[in-house]
């Protein structure tokens, strides 16, 4: 029914328009209350995946001799760091707790050693070989709790919390026992091995959506 203009003494009213004007209220309240898709998010592992392993072969490239302690710290600080830390934030955002606290944990690591780094250059605080021993005790037990969880994951998250597990004990001998000072170079080679394993699983994230295969293997325990 169309509208149309009625003069009634000094006004104007619009007569006619009711099934126009309740079609039109209608619509809206059908728009607010359809349920609207949920957002889609891309998979933030892959970044938190790419910045650990990178982080842990620069670092251990610096442990054999081969890299010099500026160019670890600033990756510590940005990469292995600041770039963890927004990987682990949504992936809270995705409702995965483990990825969350993993990659929040890990890049909490990395900023807490570039500091050490700074630190022991800059000649603050007085950190000794020991005191970095403790230090990296403390993440031995973190990585201990992820290994169990990983297990129940896939294979290939598993192989990298047990090679960083591994390399975490090689590097707790070799600064906290005296002379065992070997520990931290087999240490570093076992830990390229784990930032190997963290590209391939990095990989899988990439990779996999665009229908390439590259498999993360089976849960280690059902």
């Amino acid at each position: 029914m169309a509208s149309r203009l009625v003069k009634r003494g000094v006004f104007e009213e619009i007569e006619g328009g009711e099934n126009d004007d309740l079609k039109f209220f209608k619509e809206i309240q059908n728009s607010l209350t359809q349920p609207k898709p949920a957002p889609s998010f891309g998979n933030p592992a892959a970044v938190g995946l790419g910045a650990f392993g990178a982080t842990t072969i620069l670092l251990q490239l610096h442990n054999l001799g081969l890299a010099g302690t500026g160019v670890v710290m600033w990756l510590a600080f940005f990469f292995g760091g600041l770039a963890q830390f927004i990987a682990g934030f949504q992936e809270f955002r995705t409702g995965n707790s483990f990825g969350s606290a993993a990659f929040v944990t890990y890049g909490a690591f990395w900023i807490a050693l570039g500091g050490i780094f700074l630190s022991m250059q800059m000649g603050y605080f007085n950190i000794t070989t020991v005191d970095v021993g403790w230090f990296l005790l403390v993440f031995t037990g973190l990585t201990l709790i992820y290994f169990i969880g990983s297990m129940k994951q896939n294979g290939a998250l598993a192989w990298v919390f047990l090679t960083l597990f591994i390399g975490f004990v090689l590097l707790d001998i070799g600064h906290l026992v005296p002379g065992a000072e070997i520990f931290n170079k087999i240490a570093a080679v076992e830990l390229i091995v784990c930032a190997l394993c963290a590209w391939y699983l990095m990989a899988h994230v990439i990779l996999t959506p665009l229908k390439i295969n590259v498999p993360a293997g089976k849960a280690w325990i059902k």
